[in-house]
Protein backbone atom coordinates (compact mmCIF):
# COMPACT_ATOMS: atom_id res chain seq x y z
CA UNK A 1 0.00 0.00 0.00
CA UNK A 2 1.09 3.31 -0.61
CA UNK A 3 2.66 5.16 2.10
CA UNK A 4 -0.08 8.16 1.77
CA UNK A 5 -1.99 6.10 4.87
CA UNK A 6 -0.99 5.94 8.45
CA UNK A 7 -0.66 2.38 8.57
CA UNK A 8 -1.98 0.34 12.26
CA UNK A 9 -2.18 -2.98 13.09
CA UNK A 10 -4.44 -3.87 15.86
CA UNK A 11 -3.93 -7.47 17.36
CA UNK A 12 -7.09 -9.23 19.41
CA UNK A 13 -9.37 -7.01 16.71
CA UNK A 14 -12.25 -8.85 16.26
CA UNK A 15 -13.78 -7.88 19.89
CA UNK A 16 -13.64 -5.40 22.98
CA UNK A 17 -10.69 -2.94 23.46
CA UNK A 18 -9.46 -4.04 20.26
CA UNK A 19 -12.69 -3.83 18.20
CA UNK A 20 -13.48 -0.08 19.37
CA UNK A 21 -9.95 0.84 18.91
CA UNK A 22 -10.39 -0.62 15.36
CA UNK A 23 -13.39 1.67 14.94
CA UNK A 24 -12.07 4.98 16.52
CA UNK A 25 -9.03 4.93 14.36
CA UNK A 26 -10.22 4.06 11.28
CA UNK A 27 -13.36 6.38 11.45
CA UNK A 28 -10.74 9.28 12.72
CA UNK A 29 -9.06 10.45 9.61
CA UNK A 30 -9.34 9.30 6.03
CA UNK A 31 -5.47 9.12 6.26
CA UNK A 32 -6.33 5.60 8.59
CA UNK A 33 -5.60 2.03 7.52
CA UNK A 34 -6.63 0.10 9.87
CA UNK A 35 -5.21 -3.87 9.82
CA UNK A 36 -7.41 -5.73 12.03
CA UNK A 37 -5.58 -8.64 13.24
CA UNK A 38 -7.74 -11.70 14.93
CA UNK A 39 -6.65 -15.38 15.29
CA UNK A 40 -10.16 -16.25 14.24
CA UNK A 41 -10.91 -16.08 10.38
CA UNK A 42 -14.29 -16.01 10.96
CA UNK A 43 -14.64 -13.82 14.13
CA UNK A 44 -12.02 -11.13 12.37
CA UNK A 45 -13.68 -10.72 9.30
CA UNK A 46 -17.66 -10.35 10.78
CA UNK A 47 -15.96 -7.88 13.23
CA UNK A 48 -14.32 -5.89 9.72
CA UNK A 49 -17.50 -6.21 8.07
CA UNK A 50 -19.44 -4.31 10.92
CA UNK A 51 -17.16 -1.55 11.31
CA UNK A 52 -17.24 -0.94 7.66
CA UNK A 53 -20.95 -0.93 7.33
CA UNK A 54 -20.65 2.20 9.72
CA UNK A 55 -18.87 4.11 6.60
CA UNK A 56 -15.76 4.99 8.62
CA UNK A 57 -13.24 7.53 7.67
CA UNK A 58 -10.39 5.55 6.94
CA UNK A 59 -9.99 2.08 5.29
CA UNK A 60 -9.72 -1.55 6.97
CA UNK A 61 -8.12 -4.55 6.06
CA UNK A 62 -7.89 -7.96 7.89
CA UNK A 63 -4.58 -10.03 9.33
CA UNK A 64 -5.48 -13.43 10.12
CA UNK A 65 -2.80 -13.90 13.01
CA UNK A 66 -2.56 -16.41 16.42
CA UNK A 67 0.18 -14.25 19.00
CA UNK A 68 0.77 -16.71 20.46
CA UNK A 69 1.91 -19.13 17.10
CA UNK A 70 5.57 -18.20 15.85
CA UNK A 71 4.89 -19.95 12.44
CA UNK A 72 1.75 -17.57 12.55
CA UNK A 73 3.70 -14.38 13.28
CA UNK A 74 5.81 -15.55 10.62
CA UNK A 75 3.05 -15.64 7.92
CA UNK A 76 1.24 -12.72 9.48
CA UNK A 77 4.92 -10.42 8.96
CA UNK A 78 5.41 -11.70 5.33
CA UNK A 79 1.73 -10.61 4.32
CA UNK A 80 2.31 -7.31 5.73
CA UNK A 81 6.08 -6.69 4.28
CA UNK A 82 4.39 -7.40 1.06
CA UNK A 83 1.14 -5.26 1.28
CA UNK A 84 2.49 -2.48 3.20
CA UNK A 85 5.78 -0.13 3.09
CA UNK A 86 5.95 0.16 6.81
CA UNK A 87 3.83 0.05 10.13
CA UNK A 88 3.01 3.81 11.85
CA UNK A 89 1.02 2.00 14.69
CA UNK A 90 1.70 -1.18 16.25
CA UNK A 91 -1.45 -2.06 18.89
CA UNK A 92 -0.83 -4.74 20.98
CA UNK A 93 -3.82 -5.65 22.28
CA UNK A 94 -4.35 -9.34 22.02
CA UNK A 95 -4.38 -11.03 25.32
CA UNK A 96 -5.67 -13.59 27.75
CA UNK A 97 -7.31 -13.24 30.99
CA UNK A 98 -8.34 -15.52 33.40
CA UNK A 99 -9.08 -14.65 37.23
CA UNK A 100 -10.19 -17.74 38.53
CA UNK A 101 -7.26 -20.07 37.07
CA UNK A 102 -5.06 -21.53 39.85
CA UNK A 103 -1.50 -20.62 39.17
CA UNK A 104 0.09 -23.52 37.63
CA UNK A 105 2.81 -23.83 34.96
CA UNK A 106 1.17 -24.49 32.56
CA UNK A 107 -1.17 -21.59 33.07
CA UNK A 108 1.25 -19.22 33.54
CA UNK A 109 3.27 -20.50 29.74
CA UNK A 110 -0.40 -20.37 27.95
CA UNK A 111 -0.89 -16.22 29.28
CA UNK A 112 2.78 -15.17 28.80
CA UNK A 113 3.11 -16.92 25.36
CA UNK A 114 0.06 -14.63 24.72
CA UNK A 115 0.50 -11.15 26.67
CA UNK A 116 4.29 -10.70 26.85
CA UNK A 117 6.12 -13.68 24.19
CA UNK A 118 3.61 -12.96 21.80
CA UNK A 119 3.88 -8.78 21.86
CA UNK A 120 7.80 -9.25 21.96
CA UNK A 121 7.86 -11.82 19.13
CA UNK A 122 5.36 -9.94 17.01
CA UNK A 123 7.16 -6.66 17.30
CA UNK A 124 10.56 -7.79 16.70
CA UNK A 125 9.72 -9.35 13.79
CA UNK A 126 7.73 -6.03 12.74
CA UNK A 127 11.07 -4.25 13.40
CA UNK A 128 11.55 -3.72 9.98
CA UNK A 129 8.54 -1.90 8.56
CA UNK A 130 8.49 0.06 12.07
CA UNK A 131 11.84 1.66 11.30
CA UNK A 132 10.18 2.69 7.41
CA UNK A 133 7.93 4.43 9.22
CA UNK A 134 8.48 8.53 10.42
CA UNK A 135 6.66 8.41 12.85
CA UNK A 136 6.94 4.68 14.34
CA UNK A 137 4.82 4.23 18.01
CA UNK A 138 3.85 1.17 19.85
CA UNK A 139 0.77 0.60 22.36
CA UNK A 140 0.99 -2.62 24.30
CA UNK A 141 -1.96 -2.60 25.79
CA UNK A 142 -1.65 -3.76 29.79
CA UNK A 143 -3.79 -3.13 32.95
CA UNK A 144 -3.53 -0.82 36.13
CA UNK A 145 -4.05 -5.00 37.44
CA UNK A 146 -0.29 -5.15 36.73
CA UNK A 147 0.83 -2.57 38.92
CA UNK A 148 2.74 -3.67 41.78
CA UNK A 149 1.87 -0.79 43.79
CA UNK A 150 -1.87 -0.94 43.48
CA UNK A 151 -1.87 -4.48 44.64
CA UNK A 152 0.12 -3.91 47.53
CA UNK A 153 -2.94 -1.66 48.54
CA UNK A 154 -5.59 -3.16 50.43
CA UNK A 155 -7.62 0.18 50.27
CA UNK A 156 -8.30 0.37 46.27
CA UNK A 157 -10.31 -2.26 44.19
CA UNK A 158 -7.58 -3.66 42.56
CA UNK A 159 -6.24 -5.21 45.48
CA UNK A 160 -9.64 -7.54 45.29
CA UNK A 161 -9.63 -8.60 41.84
CA UNK A 162 -8.03 -12.15 41.81
CA UNK A 163 -6.26 -13.46 38.24
CA UNK A 164 -2.46 -13.69 39.51
CA UNK A 165 -1.06 -15.23 36.17
CA UNK A 166 -2.54 -12.63 34.44
CA UNK A 167 -1.63 -9.21 36.74
CA UNK A 168 1.92 -11.32 36.22
CA UNK A 169 1.98 -10.95 32.53
CA UNK A 170 1.04 -7.24 32.82
CA UNK A 171 3.59 -6.18 34.75
CA UNK A 172 6.07 -8.40 32.89
CA UNK A 173 4.62 -6.65 30.09
CA UNK A 174 4.95 -3.25 31.93
CA UNK A 175 8.46 -3.59 31.87
CA UNK A 176 9.29 -5.44 28.10
CA UNK A 177 7.50 -1.81 27.21
CA UNK A 178 9.99 0.22 29.44
CA UNK A 179 13.13 -1.70 27.77
CA UNK A 180 11.10 -1.30 24.24
CA UNK A 181 11.28 2.24 24.93
CA UNK A 182 15.03 2.00 26.08
CA UNK A 183 15.86 0.08 22.70
CA UNK A 184 13.92 1.87 20.30
CA UNK A 185 15.23 5.57 21.03
CA UNK A 186 18.43 4.79 18.77
CA UNK A 187 16.56 4.45 15.74
CA UNK A 188 16.46 6.98 12.88
CA UNK A 189 13.21 8.14 13.22
CA UNK A 190 12.99 6.79 17.05
CA UNK A 191 10.19 4.45 18.12
CA UNK A 192 7.58 6.47 20.86
CA UNK A 193 6.13 3.11 23.17
CA UNK A 194 3.24 3.36 25.47
CA UNK A 195 1.50 0.70 28.16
Amino acid sequence: MASNKRVILITGANSGVGYDTSHILANASADNHVIMAARSETKGRKALLEIEARKPAGTLSFLELEIASVDSTKAATVQLAVRFDAIDVLVNNAGIYSHDAPVSREHLQEVFNTNVFGVLLLTWALEPLLKTSVDPRIINVSSSLGSIALWMDKSIREYHVTGEVYRMSKAALNMLTASMAYQYRTWEHPAKLWA
